[in-house]
């Protein structure tokens, strides 16, 4: 068949792109990574604890060449440390092409915890899993709009959707970058840069892996259609389609990934 002829025109690769990935040293963050440098992409890996850090990008480079990932050891609570993040990567990579924000934590909040722990587990999973999403991108957006296949790509929860007893921050922060998403879609789109969110459901990752294998089980029979936990690669390659040129049509949508945890009724 001749090039004329072909159906498809919009490119799917993501060769030479530039993207940072927060939470990168572990679980889906590190899925992602490892993803983003297997189709072409030059991945700044950013993550709490240098070891971490360098661990991942040894594994990126030793798999894809010394320029292919840096390490960027962030506390992304910390507004000073994400701005460095910024400019190493646009230092090393010449852009940024997409902002994954993926760090997160779980931390409990009942309604009954003791006044001090609440407070403090409040605001910290409220930094960490919303308020960073949004400094990020807007550190990350002189540079987003010079690329012509710009991506924000923010990971919340099913907790936004249905939820659990005792973690009430977690699934506020969820909840908000959900809506968070949605408005940065509405507000970034004009300038060429689309805004999506992947809510991970039940996942084998650091999270989870203090639930007994048995317990894992027993869930997903219950809850999950599909009858079984995901795995933090299978949440990675629908946040690397959503990165390629050729979803730039994808804005604003809110993204299950699940097994169809969410749309079961009993």
């Amino acid at each position: 068949m001749s090039e004329t002829n072909r159906l498809s025109t919009l490119s799917r690769s993501l060769s030479g792109r530039s993207v940072i990935v927060t939470g990168a040293a572990s679980g889906m963050g590190r899925a992602t990574a490892h993803l983003f440098a297997d189709e072409g992409a030059h991945v700044a890996v950013a993550d709490l604890g240098a070891e971490r850090v360098a661990t991942v990008v040894a594994e990126i480079r030793a798999a894809h060449g010394d320029d292919t990932a840096i390490g960027v050891t962030t506390d992304v609570a910390d507004p000073e440390q994400l701005r460095v993040l910024v400019e190493r990567t646009v230092a090393e990579f010449g852009g940024i092409d997409a902002v994954i924000n993926n760090a997160g934590v779980a931390l409990p909040t009942s309604m009954f915890a003791e006044a001090d722990d609440y407070e403090s587990n409040w605001a910290t999973t409220l930094d960490i899993n919303l308020t960073a999403h949004s400094r990020l991108v807007r550190l990350a957006l002189p540079h987003l709009t010079e690329s012509d296949a710009a991506r924000v790509v923010n990971i919340a929860s099913t907790e936004a959707i249905v939820t659990s007893a005792g973690m009430a921050a977690y699934a506020a922060s969820k909840a908000g970058v959900v809506g968070l998403t949605k408005s940065m879609a509405v507000e970034l789109g004009r300038h060429g840069v689309t805004a999506n969110c992947i809510c991970p459901g039940p996942i084998r990752t650091g999270m989870t892996d203090g639930i007994p294998d048995e317990a894992k089980q027993t869930y997903a029979n219950r809850r999950v259609p599909l009858r079984r936990y995901g795995s933090a690669e299978e949440v990675a390659h629908i946040t690397v389609s959503l990165c390629m040129p050729a979803a730039g049509y994808v804005n604003g949508a809110i993204i299950p990934v699940d097994g169809g945890m969410s749309i079961r009724h009993v």
